[in-house]
């Protein structure tokens, strides 16, 4: 197995720590290509969700939704492994306990921990995946500093371009980015497993994603999922829930868990930009939206619907320019970087 040192953030990006009150960890398992990150806010956040895939891995959604009783979360994690990858949350409540962080319920603080997966079982052994102790460790890893990006945590086993097949497909990572408009920050992290393409939302230029029969690298070049499906090229059949982007969203404007809510479903206009095809039958994405509340003004909710797509996006598109090519055993995913 083959996995080069990812890219470092792009400054000119940003980073979901350019929110104040933000912290991110990884942990990425060296035995094979998985991993989870987590994000945390110590202060607790007013967070909401928005599931648009069809084959989600989730935990503590249905606290977020407005009409339910709690109102902060203290962390959310990201991580690989499929369903077995929901464990790693239990490392993270362990941490924060330990740094008494947690909602208080009279004899004891309870960390709120929603979380997410992504598929990643089909690179290396399947039975190796983020357990309580991967979630413990990205917690000692995190910091308010600008995360790496590409093959690490939760986008360590990632991949795009795989309705034609993993063996025509590229690597896909994790990245993050951020926006602020009037002293008000909106930050992402997205971790892109995505079954369709990756493209420029400013361009519409393909960036990863599926490339032609029997290509490597530039040799073929990208075959274009879309216009390939919409030609009359047929997919294969494709699991449900083998794909899934799930990332946060995070701002220090001041919102309710309705906003909260509001945003994480906007941000998903940004994975739309940036994904196609997006929100698939075999795809689980998932955002979840943060709120800090530390900024003492706010633009207003539609300004910050507009850089939460943005942030998104960008994100995304960072996550597939700093992954590096994977090769496994026989088969190779190239990176961006490999089709130049």
């Amino acid at each position: 197995m083959n996995t080069s040192s990812p890219d470092s953030n792009s400054p000119d990006q940003g980073a979901i720590t350019d929110v104040p009150g933000i912290e991110v960890g990884h942990f990425t398992d060296t035995r094979r290509p998985t991993g989870c990150s987590v994000v945390i806010t110590r202060q607790g956040a007013v967070g909401g969700v928005a599931v648009r895939g069809a084959a989600p891995g989730t935990r503590e959604t249905d606290l977020l939704e407005p009409g339910n009783t709690v109102n902060q979360v203290h962390a959310v994690l990201l991580s690989g492994g499929s369903a077995w990858g929901l464990d790693a949350a239990g490392g993270v409540m362990r941490w924060l306990d330990e740094q008494g962080i947690g909602l208080n319920v009279g004899p004891a603080r309870v960390p709120i921990v929603p979380a997410a997966v992504l598929f990643d079982l089909t690179l290396g052994d399947p039975t190796i995946r983020p357990d309580a102790q991967a979630g413990y460790a990205a917690c000692l890893n995190a910091s308010n500093q600008a995360p790496a990006q590409g093959n690490v945590g939760a986008g360590s086993g990632a991949s795009v371009g795989k309705l034609f097949g993993m063996q025509r497909a590229m690597k896909g990572g994790i990245g993050t980015a951020s926006v602020t408009v009037g002293g008000v920050t909106v930050g992402a992290l997205v971790a892109c497993n995505a079954l369709g393409d990756v493209i420029d939302p400013d361009t519409g230029a393909l960036i990863a994603g599926a490339r032609h029969e029997g290509g490597q690298g530039n040799s073929q070049g990208l075959c274009d999922t879309r216009r390939s499906l919409l030609a009359g090229l047929p997919p294969l059949a494709i699991l449900a829930g083998t794909n899934t982007t799930i990332g946060v969203i995070a701002t220090d404007a001041k919102l309710s868990k309705t906003q909260a809510q509001r945003l994480a479903q906007i941000g998903h206009d940004g994975l739309a930009r940036s994904i196609n095809p997006v929100h698939t039958l075999s795809d689980g994405d998932t955002l979840f939206a943060l709120s800090t509340g530390l900024a003492e003004n706010s633009p207003g909710m539609t300004v910050l619907c507009v850089m939460a797509a943005e942030a998104v996006a960008r994100a995304t598109v960072q996550a597939v320019k700093a992954a590096q090519g994977l090769q496994m055993g026989a088969m190779w995913l190239p990176g961006v970087g490999d089709l130049k």
